[in-house]
Protein backbone atom coordinates (compact mmCIF):
# COMPACT_ATOMS: atom_id res chain seq x y z
CA UNK A 1 0.00 0.00 0.00
CA UNK A 2 1.63 3.10 -1.50
CA UNK A 3 1.74 6.41 1.19
CA UNK A 4 -0.86 8.06 -0.68
CA UNK A 5 -3.16 5.17 -0.59
CA UNK A 6 -2.40 5.54 3.39
CA UNK A 7 -3.71 8.87 3.27
CA UNK A 8 -6.61 8.26 1.46
CA UNK A 9 -8.07 5.65 3.97
CA UNK A 10 -7.03 7.99 6.90
CA UNK A 11 -10.05 10.46 6.58
CA UNK A 12 -12.79 7.19 6.34
CA UNK A 13 -11.04 5.68 9.74
CA UNK A 14 -11.16 9.24 11.25
CA UNK A 15 -14.85 9.62 10.07
CA UNK A 16 -15.42 5.70 11.91
CA UNK A 17 -13.86 6.76 15.18
CA UNK A 18 -15.60 10.27 15.77
CA UNK A 19 -19.08 8.56 15.12
CA UNK A 20 -17.91 5.57 17.78
CA UNK A 21 -17.42 8.26 20.47
CA UNK A 22 -13.79 8.59 20.53
CA UNK A 23 -12.49 12.38 21.31
CA UNK A 24 -11.60 13.89 18.18
CA UNK A 25 -8.21 14.95 19.90
CA UNK A 26 -7.76 11.03 20.73
CA UNK A 27 -8.57 10.01 17.39
CA UNK A 28 -6.73 12.36 15.29
CA UNK A 29 -3.35 11.33 17.08
CA UNK A 30 -3.73 7.64 16.42
CA UNK A 31 -4.09 7.96 13.40
CA UNK A 32 -1.45 10.42 12.75
CA UNK A 33 0.76 8.43 14.78
CA UNK A 34 -0.36 4.80 13.25
CA UNK A 35 -0.39 6.29 9.84
CA UNK A 36 3.40 7.53 10.21
CA UNK A 37 4.54 4.28 11.14
CA UNK A 38 3.09 2.99 8.17
CA UNK A 39 4.54 5.20 5.89
CA UNK A 40 8.34 5.22 7.71
CA UNK A 41 8.32 1.98 8.67
CA UNK A 42 10.11 2.23 11.66
CA UNK A 43 8.94 4.59 15.24
CA UNK A 44 12.24 6.75 15.15
CA UNK A 45 11.13 9.63 12.76
CA UNK A 46 7.88 9.91 15.18
CA UNK A 47 9.95 9.81 18.45
CA UNK A 48 11.80 12.57 16.78
CA UNK A 49 8.98 14.62 15.98
CA UNK A 50 7.37 14.39 19.35
CA UNK A 51 10.34 15.96 21.25
CA UNK A 52 10.48 19.89 20.24
CA UNK A 53 5.98 18.98 18.54
CA UNK A 54 3.98 20.24 21.93
CA UNK A 55 6.90 23.11 22.16
CA UNK A 56 6.47 24.62 18.80
CA UNK A 57 2.53 24.16 18.75
CA UNK A 58 1.84 25.76 22.05
CA UNK A 59 4.71 28.58 22.05
CA UNK A 60 3.06 30.31 19.22
CA UNK A 61 1.99 34.20 20.41
CA UNK A 62 -0.87 34.15 18.43
CA UNK A 63 -2.74 31.07 20.63
CA UNK A 64 -2.36 33.39 23.82
CA UNK A 65 -5.74 35.29 22.19
CA UNK A 66 -7.34 32.21 22.53
CA UNK A 67 -7.51 31.77 26.50
CA UNK A 68 -8.24 35.68 26.64
CA UNK A 69 -11.21 35.29 24.96
CA UNK A 70 -12.20 32.62 26.95
CA UNK A 71 -11.05 34.06 29.82
CA UNK A 72 -13.32 37.10 28.59
CA UNK A 73 -16.86 35.25 27.75
CA UNK A 74 -16.44 33.28 31.23
CA UNK A 75 -16.48 36.85 33.16
CA UNK A 76 -19.66 37.92 30.87
CA UNK A 77 -21.10 35.28 31.42
CA UNK A 78 -20.99 35.43 35.13
CA UNK A 79 -21.10 39.05 35.68
CA UNK A 80 -25.15 39.69 34.48
CA UNK A 81 -23.94 41.32 31.60
CA UNK A 82 -26.55 38.92 29.26
CA UNK A 83 -29.57 40.41 31.40
CA UNK A 84 -28.80 43.82 30.90
CA UNK A 85 -28.33 43.07 27.11
CA UNK A 86 -31.70 41.42 27.23
CA UNK A 87 -33.88 44.01 29.00
CA UNK A 88 -32.92 46.42 26.67
CA UNK A 89 -33.42 44.68 23.52
CA UNK A 90 -37.14 44.25 25.14
CA UNK A 91 -37.73 47.50 25.83
CA UNK A 92 -36.36 48.18 22.54
CA UNK A 93 -38.97 46.00 20.77
CA UNK A 94 -40.43 43.33 22.92
CA UNK A 95 -43.97 45.49 21.98
CA UNK A 96 -43.55 44.53 18.72
CA UNK A 97 -45.38 40.96 17.22
CA UNK A 98 -42.68 38.73 18.40
CA UNK A 99 -40.98 41.23 19.90
CA UNK A 100 -39.53 38.73 22.60
CA UNK A 101 -38.03 36.89 20.69
CA UNK A 102 -36.18 39.27 18.15
CA UNK A 103 -35.33 40.79 21.92
CA UNK A 104 -33.31 37.22 22.12
CA UNK A 105 -31.74 37.68 18.84
CA UNK A 106 -30.58 41.29 19.09
CA UNK A 107 -29.32 40.08 23.15
CA UNK A 108 -27.39 37.25 21.75
CA UNK A 109 -25.89 38.95 18.97
CA UNK A 110 -24.69 41.64 21.61
CA UNK A 111 -23.78 39.27 24.11
CA UNK A 112 -21.70 37.59 21.54
CA UNK A 113 -19.49 41.01 20.64
CA UNK A 114 -17.77 39.92 23.98
CA UNK A 115 -18.01 35.94 24.25
CA UNK A 116 -16.51 34.64 21.27
CA UNK A 117 -18.40 31.01 21.76
CA UNK A 118 -21.34 29.54 20.69
CA UNK A 119 -22.06 27.31 23.22
CA UNK A 120 -21.61 29.94 25.82
CA UNK A 121 -23.99 32.61 24.50
CA UNK A 122 -26.36 30.25 24.45
CA UNK A 123 -26.20 28.92 27.64
CA UNK A 124 -25.92 31.88 28.79
CA UNK A 125 -29.04 33.22 26.84
CA UNK A 126 -31.23 30.56 27.47
CA UNK A 127 -30.66 30.72 31.12
CA UNK A 128 -32.06 34.73 31.12
CA UNK A 129 -34.50 34.64 28.00
CA UNK A 130 -36.17 30.88 28.39
CA UNK A 131 -37.96 31.51 30.91
CA UNK A 132 -39.17 34.71 29.63
CA UNK A 133 -40.18 33.47 26.51
CA UNK A 134 -42.18 30.52 27.98
CA UNK A 135 -44.10 32.73 30.19
CA UNK A 136 -45.46 35.08 27.30
CA UNK A 137 -46.75 32.22 26.40
CA UNK A 138 -44.09 31.47 22.66
CA UNK A 139 -44.41 28.24 21.85
CA UNK A 140 -41.36 25.44 22.82
CA UNK A 141 -40.73 25.00 18.89
CA UNK A 142 -39.77 28.74 18.90
CA UNK A 143 -38.61 29.22 22.09
CA UNK A 144 -35.82 26.91 22.08
CA UNK A 145 -35.07 27.48 18.36
CA UNK A 146 -34.53 31.30 18.72
CA UNK A 147 -31.79 30.54 21.06
CA UNK A 148 -29.85 27.88 19.99
CA UNK A 149 -30.02 30.04 16.41
CA UNK A 150 -29.04 33.14 18.56
CA UNK A 151 -25.90 31.08 19.99
CA UNK A 152 -23.99 31.01 16.78
CA UNK A 153 -24.01 34.38 16.59
CA UNK A 154 -21.37 34.73 19.77
CA UNK A 155 -19.16 32.77 16.93
CA UNK A 156 -20.04 35.10 13.68
CA UNK A 157 -19.57 37.98 15.71
CA UNK A 158 -16.23 38.92 16.56
CA UNK A 159 -14.21 38.59 18.56
CA UNK A 160 -14.58 34.72 17.73
CA UNK A 161 -12.10 31.99 18.75
CA UNK A 162 -12.82 29.84 15.58
CA UNK A 163 -11.67 32.74 13.93
CA UNK A 164 -8.63 33.05 15.59
CA UNK A 165 -7.97 29.28 14.97
CA UNK A 166 -8.54 29.78 11.27
CA UNK A 167 -6.11 32.97 10.61
CA UNK A 168 -3.36 30.41 12.29
CA UNK A 169 -3.98 27.83 10.55
CA UNK A 170 -3.87 29.97 7.42
CA UNK A 171 -1.44 32.26 8.54
CA UNK A 172 -4.08 35.51 8.01
CA UNK A 173 -3.94 38.61 9.79
CA UNK A 174 -6.83 37.83 12.69
CA UNK A 175 -7.34 41.18 12.69
CA UNK A 176 -8.49 41.88 9.33
CA UNK A 177 -9.90 38.46 9.66
CA UNK A 178 -12.14 40.17 12.25
CA UNK A 179 -13.04 43.39 9.93
CA UNK A 180 -14.96 40.55 7.66
CA UNK A 181 -16.96 38.93 9.61
CA UNK A 182 -18.77 41.90 11.15
CA UNK A 183 -21.59 42.79 7.74
CA UNK A 184 -21.89 39.02 7.30
CA UNK A 185 -22.47 38.68 11.03
CA UNK A 186 -24.93 41.81 10.88
CA UNK A 187 -26.78 40.13 8.52
CA UNK A 188 -26.82 36.83 10.13
CA UNK A 189 -29.04 38.99 13.06
CA UNK A 190 -30.81 40.74 10.74
CA UNK A 191 -31.95 37.35 8.31
CA UNK A 192 -32.74 35.79 12.18
CA UNK A 193 -34.67 38.33 12.82
CA UNK A 194 -36.67 37.87 9.57
CA UNK A 195 -37.05 34.77 10.07
CA UNK A 196 -38.63 34.93 13.52
CA UNK A 197 -41.09 37.82 12.17
CA UNK A 198 -42.21 35.18 9.38
CA UNK A 199 -42.06 32.61 12.08
CA UNK A 200 -44.46 34.09 14.63
CA UNK A 201 -47.42 35.57 11.56
CA UNK A 202 -47.42 32.44 9.87
CA UNK A 203 -46.87 29.54 12.85
CA UNK A 204 -49.76 30.61 14.76
CA UNK A 205 -48.24 31.76 17.67
CA UNK A 206 -50.04 33.04 20.72
CA UNK A 207 -47.50 35.22 22.60
CA UNK A 208 -48.61 37.55 24.74
CA UNK A 209 -47.15 41.43 23.56
CA UNK A 210 -45.39 43.59 25.78
CA UNK A 211 -46.72 47.29 26.56
CA UNK A 212 -44.41 49.58 25.03
CA UNK A 213 -41.38 50.94 27.07
CA UNK A 214 -41.52 54.73 27.87
CA UNK A 215 -38.57 56.71 26.26
CA UNK A 216 -37.35 57.01 30.28
CA UNK A 217 -37.11 53.27 30.41
CA UNK A 218 -35.24 52.65 27.08
CA UNK A 219 -32.43 55.95 28.04
CA UNK A 220 -32.00 53.76 31.42
CA UNK A 221 -31.94 50.44 30.01
CA UNK A 222 -29.68 51.37 26.96
CA UNK A 223 -27.49 52.74 29.79
CA UNK A 224 -27.69 49.64 32.09
CA UNK A 225 -25.34 48.33 28.34
CA UNK A 226 -23.07 51.29 28.01
CA UNK A 227 -20.07 49.22 29.71
CA UNK A 228 -21.05 46.32 27.15
CA UNK A 229 -20.43 48.92 24.41
CA UNK A 230 -17.57 50.77 25.75
CA UNK A 231 -15.56 46.82 26.52
CA UNK A 232 -16.83 45.97 22.58
CA UNK A 233 -15.32 49.60 21.23
CA UNK A 234 -12.27 49.17 23.95
CA UNK A 235 -11.22 46.44 22.34
CA UNK A 236 -12.21 46.19 18.75
CA UNK A 237 -10.99 50.21 18.26
CA UNK A 238 -7.91 49.57 20.24
CA UNK A 239 -6.64 46.70 17.70
CA UNK A 240 -7.98 48.69 14.84
CA UNK A 241 -6.54 52.04 16.32
CA UNK A 242 -2.94 50.66 16.44
CA UNK A 243 -3.02 51.25 20.48
CA UNK A 244 -2.39 46.93 20.57
CA UNK A 245 -1.95 43.58 18.64
CA UNK A 246 -5.58 41.27 18.81
CA UNK A 247 -3.58 39.30 21.54
CA UNK A 248 -3.35 42.71 23.92
CA UNK A 249 -6.98 43.84 22.97
CA UNK A 250 -8.09 40.17 23.90
CA UNK A 251 -5.79 40.61 27.74
CA UNK A 252 -7.71 44.27 28.22
CA UNK A 253 -11.09 43.44 27.29
CA UNK A 254 -11.18 39.99 29.20
CA UNK A 255 -9.56 42.70 32.13
CA UNK A 256 -12.07 45.01 31.59
CA UNK A 257 -15.08 42.54 31.20
CA UNK A 258 -13.88 40.85 35.07
CA UNK A 259 -14.01 44.35 36.62
CA UNK A 260 -17.29 44.77 35.06
CA UNK A 261 -18.42 41.53 36.25
CA UNK A 262 -16.99 42.05 39.76
CA UNK A 263 -18.28 45.73 40.17
CA UNK A 264 -22.31 44.00 39.21
CA UNK A 265 -21.60 41.43 42.39
CA UNK A 266 -21.56 38.73 40.08
CA UNK A 267 -17.65 37.84 40.22
CA UNK A 268 -16.89 36.73 44.17
CA UNK A 269 -13.88 34.44 44.64
CA UNK A 270 -15.52 31.17 44.05
CA UNK A 271 -17.06 32.52 40.72
CA UNK A 272 -13.55 33.92 39.68
CA UNK A 273 -11.73 30.35 40.57
CA UNK A 274 -14.49 29.20 38.56
CA UNK A 275 -14.24 30.95 35.29
CA UNK A 276 -10.14 30.15 35.43
CA UNK A 277 -10.87 26.81 35.77
CA UNK A 278 -13.41 26.46 33.08
CA UNK A 279 -11.31 28.88 30.80
CA UNK A 280 -8.09 26.44 31.67
CA UNK A 281 -10.14 23.20 30.89
CA UNK A 282 -11.91 24.73 27.20
CA UNK A 283 -8.38 25.87 26.46
CA UNK A 284 -6.22 22.92 27.20
CA UNK A 285 -9.42 21.03 24.75
CA UNK A 286 -8.65 23.45 22.20
CA UNK A 287 -4.52 23.28 22.15
CA UNK A 288 -4.44 19.18 22.57
CA UNK A 289 -7.23 19.41 19.38
CA UNK A 290 -4.49 21.36 17.69
CA UNK A 291 -1.60 19.12 18.49
CA UNK A 292 -3.19 16.23 17.35
CA UNK A 293 -4.27 18.09 14.41
CA UNK A 294 -0.36 18.71 13.84
CA UNK A 295 0.72 15.04 14.42
CA UNK A 296 -2.57 13.95 11.84
CA UNK A 297 -1.33 16.89 9.23
CA UNK A 298 2.26 15.62 9.65
CA UNK A 299 1.25 12.40 8.01
CA UNK A 300 -0.87 13.96 5.72
CA UNK A 301 2.16 15.59 4.28
CA UNK A 302 4.28 12.67 4.34
CA UNK A 303 1.54 10.70 2.40
CA UNK A 304 1.23 13.92 -0.02
CA UNK A 305 -2.34 13.83 -0.11
CA UNK A 306 -2.78 18.03 -0.12
CA UNK A 307 -0.45 18.21 -3.01
CA UNK A 308 -1.66 15.37 -5.14
CA UNK A 309 -5.51 17.06 -4.56
CA UNK A 310 -3.95 20.12 -5.45
CA UNK A 311 -2.87 18.28 -9.03
CA UNK A 312 -6.05 16.47 -9.29
CA UNK A 313 -8.43 19.77 -9.03
CA UNK A 314 -6.33 21.55 -11.98
CA UNK A 315 -6.46 18.43 -13.75
CA UNK A 316 -9.92 18.63 -13.94
CA UNK A 317 -10.41 22.06 -14.94
CA UNK A 318 -13.27 22.73 -12.97
CA UNK A 319 -14.98 26.03 -12.64
CA UNK A 320 -13.93 27.43 -9.49
CA UNK A 321 -17.53 28.39 -7.73
CA UNK A 322 -18.25 24.14 -8.22
CA UNK A 323 -15.04 23.66 -6.32
CA UNK A 324 -16.58 26.16 -3.85
CA UNK A 325 -19.57 24.63 -3.62
CA UNK A 326 -18.38 21.19 -3.19
CA UNK A 327 -16.05 22.80 -0.34
CA UNK A 328 -19.04 24.30 1.10
CA UNK A 329 -21.65 21.54 1.04
CA UNK A 330 -18.89 19.19 2.63
CA UNK A 331 -18.68 21.32 5.93
CA UNK A 332 -22.43 21.23 5.92
CA UNK A 333 -22.41 17.64 5.81
CA UNK A 334 -19.58 17.05 8.43
CA UNK A 335 -21.59 19.84 10.29
CA UNK A 336 -24.63 16.84 10.87
CA UNK A 337 -21.74 15.01 12.85
CA UNK A 338 -19.25 17.13 14.33
CA UNK A 339 -18.69 20.52 16.14
CA UNK A 340 -17.02 23.62 14.35
CA UNK A 341 -13.77 23.93 15.59
CA UNK A 342 -12.89 20.19 15.14
CA UNK A 343 -13.90 20.71 11.62
CA UNK A 344 -11.81 23.87 10.69
CA UNK A 345 -8.50 22.09 12.13
CA UNK A 346 -9.41 18.78 10.52
CA UNK A 347 -10.22 19.74 6.74
CA UNK A 348 -8.36 23.03 6.69
CA UNK A 349 -5.18 21.71 5.80
CA UNK A 350 -6.45 19.96 2.69
CA UNK A 351 -9.09 22.69 1.68
CA UNK A 352 -7.11 25.94 2.10
CA UNK A 353 -4.07 24.21 -0.26
CA UNK A 354 -6.91 23.51 -3.10
CA UNK A 355 -8.87 26.99 -2.60
CA UNK A 356 -5.68 28.62 -3.11
CA UNK A 357 -5.33 27.53 -6.52
CA UNK A 358 -8.69 28.67 -7.76
CA UNK A 359 -9.53 32.20 -9.19
CA UNK A 360 -12.23 34.05 -8.04
CA UNK A 361 -10.68 37.61 -9.60
CA UNK A 362 -9.78 38.72 -6.01
CA UNK A 363 -6.33 39.14 -4.35
CA UNK A 364 -4.87 36.45 -2.76
CA UNK A 365 -5.46 37.56 0.75
CA UNK A 366 -8.93 39.04 0.37
CA UNK A 367 -9.93 35.50 -1.64
CA UNK A 368 -8.18 33.84 2.01
CA UNK A 369 -10.31 36.19 4.22
CA UNK A 370 -13.38 35.62 2.05
CA UNK A 371 -12.90 31.61 2.70
CA UNK A 372 -12.68 32.09 6.15
CA UNK A 373 -16.15 33.64 6.67
CA UNK A 374 -17.81 31.31 4.43
CA UNK A 375 -16.33 28.24 6.38
CA UNK A 376 -17.49 29.55 9.67
CA UNK A 377 -20.81 30.07 8.84
CA UNK A 378 -21.85 26.82 7.35
CA UNK A 379 -19.60 25.21 10.24
CA UNK A 380 -21.85 26.84 12.48
CA UNK A 381 -24.98 25.83 10.66
CA UNK A 382 -23.76 22.14 12.16
CA UNK A 383 -24.52 23.63 15.38
CA UNK A 384 -28.46 24.34 14.77
CA UNK A 385 -28.64 20.86 12.77
CA UNK A 386 -29.12 17.14 13.23
CA UNK A 387 -28.47 14.70 14.52
CA UNK A 388 -25.92 16.35 16.63
CA UNK A 389 -26.94 20.51 17.06
CA UNK A 390 -24.81 21.44 19.85
CA UNK A 391 -26.50 24.64 20.67
CA UNK A 392 -29.83 22.40 20.72
CA UNK A 393 -28.58 20.29 23.04
CA UNK A 394 -27.46 22.71 25.28
CA UNK A 395 -31.12 24.89 24.92
CA UNK A 396 -33.18 21.68 25.04
CA UNK A 397 -30.91 20.23 28.74
CA UNK A 398 -31.66 23.93 29.85
CA UNK A 399 -35.64 23.67 28.67
CA UNK A 400 -35.88 19.72 30.20
CA UNK A 401 -39.65 18.85 29.27
CA UNK A 402 -39.05 19.97 25.29
CA UNK A 403 -39.09 16.86 23.61
CA UNK A 404 -35.47 17.49 20.81
CA UNK A 405 -38.10 16.82 17.60
CA UNK A 406 -39.76 20.13 18.76
CA UNK A 407 -36.88 21.80 18.56
CA UNK A 408 -35.49 20.56 15.56
CA UNK A 409 -38.97 20.90 13.51
CA UNK A 410 -38.26 24.59 14.85
CA UNK A 411 -34.66 25.24 14.10
CA UNK A 412 -35.51 24.37 10.06
CA UNK A 413 -36.37 28.10 8.91
CA UNK A 414 -33.45 29.22 10.68
CA UNK A 415 -31.10 27.16 8.72
CA UNK A 416 -33.24 28.38 5.80
CA UNK A 417 -31.59 31.70 6.76
CA UNK A 418 -28.34 31.04 6.93
CA UNK A 419 -28.26 29.07 3.43
CA UNK A 420 -29.61 31.81 1.88
CA UNK A 421 -27.28 34.10 3.22
CA UNK A 422 -24.03 31.73 2.50
CA UNK A 423 -25.51 31.71 -1.68
CA UNK A 424 -25.77 35.78 -1.10
CA UNK A 425 -21.98 36.22 0.03
CA UNK A 426 -20.70 33.34 -2.11
CA UNK A 427 -22.30 35.59 -5.02
CA UNK A 428 -21.34 38.85 -4.04
CA UNK A 429 -18.02 38.79 -2.02
CA UNK A 430 -17.68 42.62 -1.92
CA UNK A 431 -20.16 41.90 0.94
CA UNK A 432 -17.86 40.69 3.11
CA UNK A 433 -14.86 42.56 2.22
CA UNK A 434 -16.48 46.08 1.95
CA UNK A 435 -15.31 47.07 5.68
CA UNK A 436 -11.60 45.44 5.15
CA UNK A 437 -11.61 47.45 1.75
CA UNK A 438 -12.44 50.53 3.55
CA UNK A 439 -10.23 50.35 6.58
CA UNK A 440 -6.97 48.81 4.96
Amino acid sequence: MTPFDLGLIAFPVLLVLILIRIPIMVAMFCVGVLGQYLVFGNWIPIVAQMKSLSFSTFSSYSLSVVPMFLLMGQFASRGGLSKSLFDAAHKMVGHRRGGLALSTIAACGGFGAICGSSLATAATMGQVALPELRKHGYSDRLSTAVLAAGGTLGVLIPPSVVLVIYAILTEQNIAKLFVVAFVPGFLAVLGYMITVSVMVRLGGEQETQSERATWAERKKALKDIWPVAAIFALVIGGIYGGWFTPTEGAAVGAGATGLLAYLNGGLDRQSFEDALLETASATAMIFMILLAAVVFNGFLASTRLPFAAVDYVQTLALNPWMVLTIMLVVYLILGCFMDSLSMIILTIPVFFPVFKTLDFGLPTEEAALWFGILVLIVVEVGLITPPVGLNLFVINNLAGDVPLSESFKGILPFVLSDLIRVIILVTFPAISLVLLRLLF
